[in-house]
């Protein structure tokens, strides 16, 4: 008798113990209970794999936390969770739930520098991103490039000007470092590709080269054309007469205008008073100014006037520049 209770307990237990086992495997297949849309889930650092369970417990996704919990430590990956904010989309199961957050493949944001911003419109913008973690609240920016680890730096021009992806709680410290660094290797692979006899004695001559054609053109096929005149206008000794330097000595003064009282005012920046490049760059430029600065186009012109659509009539002389004015500029 007893021993067939015992085969009869056996049984049970056998017949449980497998049960368990189908709805276990089940459960680790069986889509969560997520919104169509999907589900947006910050996993905050320093939590736990249960604090993970319980919170989308809380969240009514999970129908059974006790199988999840037993999930993530069957082969050890409930420490191996990466934090960050997952976008977990509908149809997920437990089983690529946890796979997801092993992973780190977290949301990614994106933040666009545009060419010829200055570096205080880059703070501005890095400000107003939600996803960035903000710890430059009352910092100048002699601080930020001490932060940075290049101290005693203008900022200005140091930041490439690209599209950059993150993830949510980048600090806008570590998005500087990076496009700092995304400046200093383009502007080092350019420099020792540049051409010969350019008359820059270093690659930061580049880089403020650059910045002015940045802000001279934002027609592509005109940036070594510009490049080309502005060469010229080096090798003879010609000061460089560039209006946008002119606006970024004025500052905050600037006010859409440029008087002449402006263009004789002696500002280290204003090319109309001083011969050769100003003390540092005007703006961030983007590669492809900085490619056209040191990869400049033959030719004649010493001169170029904007046509008002954008693009710019480039002249050889003095006289067929004036005329050039008078058509474009004081459309006579």
């Amino acid at each position: 008798m007893m021993h067939r209770m015992i085969g009869g307990v056996i049984l049970i237990a056998s017949f449980g113990a497998a049960w368990l086992m189908m709805d276990f495997n089940r459960f680790k297949q069986t889509p969560l209970d997520l919104p169509e849309a999907g589900l947006s889930y910050t996993l905050e650092p320093g939590t736990s794999y249960d604090g993970v369970v319980e919170a989308l417990r809380e969240r009514g996704v999970l129908e059974n936390p006790l199988y999840m919990r037993l999930l993530g430590r069957l082969d050890g990956r409930a420490g191996r969770i990466q934090a960050g904010e997952y976008d977990i989309p509908h149809g997920t199961t437990p089983e690529t739930l946890i796979a997801l957050l092993v992973s780190g493949r977290v949301k990614s944001y994106s933040l666009t520098v545009i060419e010829g911003w200055t570096f205080s419109q880059l703070l501005e913008l890095l400000a107003g991103e939600e996803a960035i973690r903000q710890t430059f609240e009352g910092v100048g920016p002699a601080e930020i490039m001490q932060r940075i680890g290049h101290p005693e730096e203008h900022p200005e021009g140091r930041f490439l000007a690209d599209t950059y992806h993150f993830p949510r709680g980048t600090t806008d410290l570590a998005f500087l470092k990076r496009a700092y660094q995304a400046q200093a290797d383009l502007l080092a692979s350019e420099w020792q590709r540049r051409d010969p006899e350019l008359p820059l004695d270093a690659p930061y001559a580049a880089l403020i080269f650059a910045s002015i054609i940045e802000k001279e053109t934002g027609v592509a096929s005109e940036r070594a054309r510009i490049a080309g005149v502005f060469v010229r206008r080096l090798r003879k000794g010609m000061k460089l007469q560039t209006d946008p330097t002119v606006i970024y000595g004025m500052g905050k003064r600037y006010n859409g205008n440029i008087r002449k009282r402006d263009l004789l005012e002696d500002t280290p920046y204003n090319t109309y008073v001083h011969r050769g490049l100003p003390p540092t760059p005007i703006a961030l430029p983007g590669a492809d100014a900085i490619h056209a600065a040191l990869h400049p186009s033959d030719g004649k012109a010493l001169y170029f006037v904007a046509k008002g659509n954008g693009e710019h009539h480039f002249s050889a002389t003095l006289e067929e520049h004036n005329r050039a004015v008078r058509k474009y500029q004081l459309r006579r």
